[in-house]
């Protein structure tokens, strides 16, 4: 748990203090796009498949932090950096990198508890690896459509 609410803390302040490019409703969005997406997703891997689990094989409470204050701040962090207009090379590099650091954040989450809070059954980092590049994407792609519809 000290190393979720690190993470919760560190994550949060720099999403909110280097935010320069989301308004407070492109962030509201994020954020509840992160939450639903990633509860969805949940829902089957860890739920029905039983692929990870937070904490515990149980439904907890604890995993209601992950779910809503530890992930949408990541999102925000890695939007306001994408380098829309850049070439796709630019942009591939830039989800390469972001792909890498999460999966070291998700190897260091596996560590036993009190830092530790993650859990893998049959789920692999390297699933992971070919994941995240495209829920990464699909974040691009969501935040893309809220600036549409803004206008």
């Amino acid at each position: 748990m000290i190393g979720l609410l690190l993470a919760i803390t560190l994550f949060n302040t720099v999403a909110f203090t280097t935010n320069k490019r989301l308004t407070r409703n492109q962030i509201v969005h994020i954020w509840m796009f992160t939450i639903a997406f990633q509860g969805l997703v949940d829902l089957y891997v860890a739920g029905k498949y039983d692929g990870y689990w937070y904490f515990s094989q149980a439904i907890d409470w604890e995993s209601i932090l992950v779910l809503t204050i530890l992930i949408p701040p990541v999102n925000m962090i890695f939007l306001n950096g994408y380098p829309f207009g850049s070439s796709l090379c630019k942009r591939m590099i830039y989800v390469g990198c972001w792909t890498i650091g999460i999966l070291l954040y998700e190897a260091l989450t596996l560590l036993p508890e009190p830092w530790g809070y993650f859990h893998h059954r049959w789920w692999r980092l390297r699933y992971s690896l070919f994941v995240y590049p495209f829920l990464l994407i699909m974040v691009v792609y969501y935040y893309k459509w809220i600036r549409k519809i803004e206008k």
